[in-house]
Order: C-alpha cells, then structure tokens, then sequence
C-alpha cells in the first residue's frame, strides 16, 4: 500500500521515499564497509534506513525497494520532470488521445542475456498487473474514469505496442514508467499455483531470493544482500543506455545500500568518509555547511521539496469479525470535522519550523506538492490553519467538548480526550515532530501517547490490522497530482485513513464513506479526465479545497530539499523534484 504511491515514478533513479516515504531513503546509513573503500573503488555508497520487503515489482508497496536501480519501464523522467524514451525508442499519440502506440528499442536483453520483446510488455500488463489474482497496488492507478476501467493493450508487431484507454486519460503516459518483468522467468509462476490456489507468483522473488536468480533490466543488477547491514548492486552488461561516443552506461560499476537504524548514525559515518551521500536534515544543516570544504562535499538546494508531512486519525468505522478496528469512544472524536480542525489550529507548526527545521521549510497546507503546477496556494484561496489555541478551544465546544476542573478536555459523556500517536523510529525529525504535538495538544487539555515503533511494525498496523488511532507519516509527490489517486480513491490500496483491506484478506463490515471522501475521489478522476490544463488546474485546486476543509490529514512542514554529495561524486545535476541521481548513469566517480 505505502508505495511511492503518492510519486509512481518507479524509474526514477533514486529510491523514491510512499508510499508511503516512511524511510528517510537514499541520504542516510551506516557504513559496514570501512570508511576508505567508498574512495578508493568506483562505487557509490548511499543509505536507507530499513530492508526492503521484497525483490518482486508488482508486489513492492514501500520504500525503500530495489526497482529504481535494476527495473526500466517504456518511459522515464528527467530532472525537470520531463517525460524521456527508456525501453520504448517513441511514441504516437492518436487524433482522439485514446491511444498510444510505442516502438521498442532494438536488441534490448534482459540481464541473462535472453532477448527482452514487446511480449515481455504484454505480459507485465495483461498477466501482471492488470491480473485480479494478483494484489497489486499499481493496478489502481492504471484505472481510469469513474468505471475505473483498465486500458487494453494489444500488440501489433514484434516492435509495437498499442496501449488504448476508455477515454482520454490526461496522466496516462507518466504511469506507463512501471518496470516490465520478464516474461520468461515470471511466466510459470503465474500460471501455476500453490496449495491454497493462489499463484505462485506471490511468493516469488521474496527477499530471501537469491540475487543471482534476479532478472533485471535496468542500469544495475543486485549482486547481494545482507539483510540489516547492506545491498550490494553490480553493473548490468545488457544495459541499453550508451553515451555519445557509444560507451555503455552506467560509468559507476557498484552501487552500495548500507541499511542503519538511524539518520545520527548516517551523519557519522557520511562525515567520516563511508557514504557519498546524505539527506541533509535541518538539524544537521548548519554543521554540515561549516564542514562543507574541509569534508570534500557539497549541500545541494532545490527549494520547496515535494512531497509532504502529516498527521491523520484513523476514520475507518468499519469492524473486522464483529471488533471495531477503533475504540469507539476515540472513532466518534476522530469522525467530527470540528475535532480534527481543532486539533490542526491546536498544533504550532511555526514552531516546528523555528526549532526542528530550523528556519529551513515553510507551512504545508495541500496534499499536492508545492513545486507542482497544480499546487494551490493560501492566496489562491487554499484554507490553512495557523496557531490558535482559542480557535482550537471554540471547535471543541461547539463538537460538544468541555473542560474538566483540572482543565483535561473531555466529551460530553465525561470520557477524557486521549489517543496514541506512532510514527516510524530512527528518523529524528519524526520524532521531533511527534513529541512536538505531544507537547503542543497537552496545552488544550488532550494527553497523548506518542510512540514510535519500527517500521515494519508500522506497515503491518496501517496496511494489514488496521488497528492505530493517528499516525505521524509522509509520502514523496511530484509535479502529476494523479500519482496521489491511489491515496484518494475511496477504494484505493492506499486511502491509509479509512482503508478498505486488500481482496484475500479479512473484509470489514460497516465500513463507511464520507460525502467529502467521494468527493475527492471523484475530482480526482474528473481531472484525470481533463485534457485543458487549466480546467485540470481548476478541478485540483477543488480537491485541496476540500481535503484542507475536511482534514483527513493534517500536514504540517515543507522542508527544503537539500542533499550533501561528496566531490568526487561528477556530474550532479540536482533536480528538487528527482532529488541528486536522477542522471545516475551519467555520474562518474573520481580517484579523488
């Protein structure tokens, strides 16, 4: 479910941090290596905070995955977030924009050397992800309309590939960078099924695979794993991509994940020489940028980073085997728009700009990201909720809350207002954050349990048990609002804050949808719709009129993107929406 669900650009040459961007992702870890190796060998050390939870694409709903470095789809794109040729050589859209019909490239192999064709294509589609049997998250945003209708793809030749949608689909060529598979591997593991009569397919290319029965073709292949200490990536010999001069790419011939359990741990190891990259945090900004000489590097800053931080209470009602997933009691506060608005006015975002940010992000107020042209700003009409205990206070009473003699609020049937709060552990600002609200809800009378838990441990509650009352979380985003779908579409795989289970798990029952939930919902496939972009414009900025109005999540900082690369890392061309190494097979390392 928390995949990058909220930037789908799956061949992004970095790993994107969905999904569900629990994880701090590339810019921070520990070195296992000792700190010389990443200088004197032509690799590229960067970091995640956590393992991945699969080798298998259709499957990956998280960060950190794999499928940036060893998976290529049709298209890509550059750091303006322009779309690029990747397998595909072009592309023509017909008259009526129902229609897009791709040219493969010419003699592209998979990394076993076995031919990788436009069946591989129809297969990763028509077999994978267009499959009902196989619980795909990717599949919600192929669907189209308010039928939620798939595409029908169809081969015509052995080059070419047509791809036809219901009706016009203005996204539609961004989602089609998802990774192709290979037919000739995957195949036999759809088709055949295990004892409970499910495919074969699921529990495939698991994380105790080993690497060398991968098949990749993207820039890299993985060469090892270790879990808790380290993915190690080697060059892919059948890669397509060659420079000018017709030298194959990438020039970089390893590729180092180190997995740490914390952001303090990467900053030690990226100052002593074990990483070549770190995701600057606003803590860490001003010693970092004293040390920026002396320690060989450079901070890159792209401006308002995309994506977002938020809080979000659990809205679903529904019950699983006669037990509400919530408390009741907690559910009728979490379900009152006057609740959740209180709670946003109640909580000092400035402050955490001053203090956890250090001065170095700005209020966040829309779901969509700031660099994106869709973005709608407070001037332009977006509702925002500044600091303001005393508007906090007058939402309560009019929600039917009251103070008690010892000023805790309470309901009105004398219940004390207390929830839990978790996010992940080992990323500090998170943290901070958290103990933030913490302190800031106890000033209106709300006492919280804030606990961060591991992040499996947080997966399994929001995606599997469903059991949490409000979480601290954040999602990538980008410049296509419709990579976000998935969060929105009241049946999506990722709509976190009421979330409908996955087909094969355990139903719910009373399960309830808000007017302003479908809503959203609905805006979102009407803009998807839209070919005039300033209509697009005008049915986006609608939704995040609502979504603000409505809080189902409460966002609260954007930070800066900033990274720190070391010098002899060439060629960075630093992109604020595809972050450093977008350009990864362009990037040399120096003998410096």
């Amino acid at each position: 479910m928390l995949k990058n669900i909220l930037n789908f650009q799956w061949q992004r040459w970095q790993t994107l941090l969905l999904v569900c961007a629990i994880a701090v992702g590339i810019g921070s870890c520990r070195a296992i290596v000792p700190s010389s190796s990443a200088q004197t060998t032509n690799q590229l050390v960067s970091a995640i905070l956590s393992d991945p939870k699969t080798f298998n694409a259709a499957l990956s709903n998280e960060s950190p995955n794999i499928f940036g470095y060893v998976g290529e789809g049709l298209i890509t794109e550059d750091g303006k977030g322009e779309i690029q040729p990747a397998l595909a050589e072009s592309w023509v859209v017909s008259p009526d924009k129902k229609s897009i019909t791709f040219t493969l490239k010419q003699n592209l192999k998979w990394s076993d050397g076995a031919p990788l064709t436009i069946d591989d294509v129809a297969f990763t589609f028509n077999e994978v992800f267009f499959n009902e049997e196989i619980p795909t998250d990717t599949r919600d945003v192929l669907k189209i309309g308010k039928d939620r209708k798939l595409p029908v793809i169809k081969k015509i030749d052995a080059n070419r590939i047509e791809f036809t949608t219901p009706e016009p689909f203005a996204p539609f060529l961004r989602t089609l960078g998802i990774s192709i598979l290979p037919a000739h591997k995957l195949r036999p593991t759809v088709v055949q099924k295990d004892n409970k009569g499910k495919p074969l397919f699921l529990s495939t290319w698991g994380i105790n695979t080993k690497p060398a029965d991968l098949v990749s073709n993207g820039m890299f292949m993985l060469d090892s794993y270790t879990p808790g200490e380290r993915l190690v990536f080697k060059k892919n010999p059948y890669y397509w991509r060659k420079d000018a001069q017709g030298k194959q790419q990438p020039y970089i011939d390893r590729a180092v994940w180190q997995i740490v359990e914390s952001t303090d741990t990467a900053l030690v190891q990226f100052r002593s020489g074990g990483l070549d990259s770190y995701g600057v945090s606003p803590d860490f900004f001003s010693l970092l940028k004293k040390e920026e000489q002396k320690g060989g590097y450079k901070i890159y800053n792209g401006g308002p980073a995309t994506g977002t931080t938020f809080m979000s209470f659990n809205l679903n009602e529904g019950e699983r085997e006669g037990k509400p997933l919530v408390d009741p009691i907690k559910s009728r506060w979490f379900n009152n728009i006057k609740f959740r608005q209180a709670i946003a006015y109640g909580i000092n975002r400035q402050r955490m700009i001053n203090n956890i940010y250090r001065g170095l992000g700005a209020p966040q107020d829309s779901p969509i990201s700031v660099p994106s042209p869709y973005y709608l700003s407070r001037e332009q009409g977006l509702p925002f909720y500044d600091y303001s205990p005393q508007k906090a206070k007058a939402l309560f009473t009019e929600a039917g809350f009251k103070y008690n003699e010892q000023n805790k609020l309470i309901d009105d049937r004398d219940n004390p207002v207390r929830f839990t709060l978790i996010t992940n552990s080992g990323n500090k600002i998170r943290e901070a954050l958290g103990t933030q609200i913490k302190q800031d809800l106890a000033l209106i009378g709300i006492e919280v349990d804030f606990t961060p838990v591991a992040f499996s441990l947080l997966i399994d509650r929001i995606d599997n048990s469903l059991e949490w009352d409000s979480l601290l979380i954040g999602f990538t985003g980008g410049a296509e609002p419709n990579d976000g779908a998935n969060f929105w579409s009241v049946d999506g795989g990722s709509h976190i804050f009421n979330l409908k289970p996955a087909k094969g798990k355990t139903q719910l029952t009373d399960r309830r949808v808000a007017d302003w939930e479908k809503k959203i919902d609905d805006l979102y496939i009407q803009a998807a719709q839209e070919l005039n972009e300033e209509k697009r414009r005008q049915l986006y900025g609608e939704s995040q009129k609502v979504t603000q109005d409505n809080l189902p999540c409460i966002y609260l900082v954007n930070a800066l993107s900033l990274s720190a690369i070391k010098n002899r890392v060439k060629g960075i061309d630093y992109s604020p929406i595809n972050g450093p190494f977008w350009n990864l097979p362009s990037l040399t390392i120096s003998a410096e």
